[in-house]
């Protein structure tokens, strides 16, 4: 059995799944070509649902009052109810996801830096904002993966979607199997990638499994995806990934050369300095754990979060974030 579970993702259907932007075109994105053998997809289009036609004559997120609108200048139809309506109907419907990839600033599927417009005349856009039906996924599942494919062009931000969608997955794989020693062995797993994503809630976790008052496994899964959710959000950072190599470095410094642990901090300075990816790092501690035969540390998933062929350190420098 593949070490990972196999994410389900909701995707704007224009991603390489249809041609049905409003030109007619259809995106050819790397990062969701890469996915689709990983992940298990389900797509839409909001604008071609509601019946607007491919191609079809462009929509725009307008300020009316106090209130976001959905218009089409062309034909001067305002269509927010339509939509609303379309996203409740479609989010209810939806099975269990653990992510989102939606169209870069898309007024309907944008999940950021979609241009507003002041009002119906506007001729410049006056802000920026997430657009429709996208608005509501962020607001259900905000805390979860969810980003858009423009974002994900920058190696830190896809780096860390893809290390929240695969542990998200593999906890629903966990939970589905309902069995408390299922969960105790994810927190052992997953020990070290929650040190690096947020080391208070790691602990917070910790307790949540000790189970001290003897709560059944729903309540007990229940509260642990709660508090998870909340430690993934950030992802790893430098700092605190900084602190998990150190600390696994303790773990062979006693049988290393001289020359070997002064290869790895040197390593460790370029990767504080931004010079070099965390895979660098993982890759030397890897060997290390092949080498002398450490268990506990191979069974770690933040040595190895997803797939390694998803593992890509292109950059496109958009939307930097770190």
């Amino acid at each position: 059995m593949s070490p990972f579970a196999k994410p389900t993702v909701f995707a704007s259907k224009c991603l390489g799944f249809e041609a049905c932007r409003w030109n007619g075109v259809t995106i050819n994105d790397e990062t969701v070509n890469r996915l689709k053998p990983h992940v298990n997809f389900i797509t839409c289009c909001p604008e071609k649902d509601l019946g607007l036609g491919v191609p079809r004559k462009p929509v725009r997120l307008i300020r009316t009052d106090d209130r976001t609108d959905l218009f089409q200048p062309d034909t001067g139809k305002t269509l927010t109810t339509e939509m609303n309506r379309y996203t409740k109907q479609t989010l209810d419907s939806l099975p269990e996801v653990d992510g989102f990839i939606l169209k870069h600033r898309s007024p309907s599927c944008g999940a950021h830096d979609v241009k507003l417009y002041a009002g119906k005349q506007g001729k410049s856009s006056v802000g920026r904002t997430s657009g429709l039906f996208a608005a509501q996924i962020i607001e259900r599942w905000g805390a979860m993966a969810v980003e858009d494919e423009g974002r994900l062009k920058n190696f830190k931000i896809r780096e860390r979607f893809l290390v929240k969608l695969f542990a998200l997955a593999d906890f629903r794989r966990v939970r589905n199997k309902g069995r408390v020693s299922g969960l105790i062995d994810f927190q052992a797993r997953n020990k070290l990638l929650l040190m690096a994503c947020n080391q208070q809630e790691q602990t917070r976790l910790g307790r949540i499994v000790a189970n001290p008052q003897k709560a059944d496994f729903p309540n007990l899964a229940a509260q642990y995806e709660q508090r998870l959710i909340l430690a993934l959000r950030t992802g790893p950072k430098i700092g605190t990934s900084i602190n998990v190599l150190m600390h696994a470095f303790g773990y062979f410094k006693r049988d290393l050369k001289p020359n070997e642990k002064a290869l790895f901090l040197d390593l460790l300075q370029s990767y504080r300095d931004r010079k070099v990816p965390l895979s660098a790092l993982s890759s030397v501690i890897l060997a290390w754990i092949e080498r002398f035969d450490q268990d506990y540390l191979r069974r770690q998933t933040f040595f190895n979060p997803f797939p390694k062929d998803l593992l890509d350190i292109q950059d496109s420098g958009a939307g930097r974030d770190y």
